[in-house]
């Protein structure tokens, strides 16, 4: 038994993350080709109607889709 928390399983079809995974200036996280990035900070919402929170949730979703995190269709 090894005490490594990061390691790629033989034949190199899976990788562990059992430790930190730093992406350093100039690295970048894809997925099927996409580029993964943070998503744009979403404020809390303050709303007070329905349509409103539409609205807000809305947003979310808009950012969550161009930082690549959800699929846009």
């Amino acid at each position: 038994m090894s005490n490594v928390k990061n390691y790629t399983e033989q034949g190199g079809e899976k990788t562990v993350i059992g430790g930190t995974l730093e992406i350093i200036a100039g690295g970048k996280l894809t997925f099927e080709g996409d580029e993964l990035k943070p998503a744009e900070l979403q404020a809390d919402s303050t709303a007070t109607t329905i349509s409103d929170l539409k609205s807000d949730f809305n947003a979310l979703l808009a950012k969550l889709k161009a930082a690549g995190v959800m699929a846009s269709e």
